[in-house]
């Protein structure tokens, strides 16, 4: 994945923009997404380590980031992720990304502060799960872009590429016409042999004659 892609900007040699997608991104950042980040800035800003101009002034806390979860919130997070330890002891239903998005999406737990709680909750174990491939690609791809989670897009990514280079390199191609050449010559020869045995009997029955 490239620092773009990261940013979540198109390339631009604008400094400015670089580091306003910078600090959207960091927002709702885990320790692990910060560090990508940092890098990601470095590459995009040609190498300087990351820092607010003087220029500009220091962006205003978000008030997202600062929210602080009432007791009746802290409630929806907790039911939902009772709901999500549910769906994972059941291995077919957990296949299903139309049932994560009725469990996840489903207002107000779709509100960005509780997402993101919820998010953080389940980084630990549901997050490796997603990368390594125990979900199908439709679910880690929504699980990826609902809670922000960089690493599981680029998994995905990269096993997209490796499919798409298998499929490429598949010897299946190449042992198809072989087989059917294989197949071709026996065919000749026999048909030689009984023309030929053919050939023998007339020829008896007429010296015969």
């Amino acid at each position: 994945m490239s620092c773009w892609e990261i940013l979540g900007i198109e390339p631009t040699s604008d400094r400015e923009e670089i580091r306003q997608a910078y600090e959207r991104q960091m927002k709702f950042a885990s320790t692990e997404e910060a560090r990508r980040l940092d890098e990601a800035y470095r590459e995009a800003a040609g190498g300087e380590p990351m820092a607010t101009p003087a220029a500009v002034a220091a962006p205003e806390p978000s008030p997202i980031a600062d929210h602080q979860l009432d007791a009746n919130e802290s409630q929806i997070v907790r039911e939902v992720v009772i709901q999500i330890k549910a769906l994972m002891n059941d291995s077919g239903r957990q296949q299903d990304v139309g049932i994560w998005k009725a469990i996840l999406c489903e207002p107000p737990a779709d509100q960005l502060p509780l997402r993101r709680e919820i998010g953080q909750q389940l980084e630990s174990w549901i997050r490796p799960m997603a990368e390594n491939g125990s979900f199908p690609q439709p679910v880690a791809r929504f699980l990826g872009e609902w809670f922000e989670w960089f690493t599981v897009q680029e998994a995905i990514t990269e096993q997209e590429q490796q499919s798409t280079a298998l499929e490429e390199n598949d010897p299946r191609d190449e042992i198809e016409p072989l087989s059917q050449t294989a197949n071709f010559w026996p065919a000749v020869i026999g048909w030689i042999i009984g023309l030929v045995i053919l050939t023998m009997i007339f020829g008896g029955m007429g010296v015969g004659s």
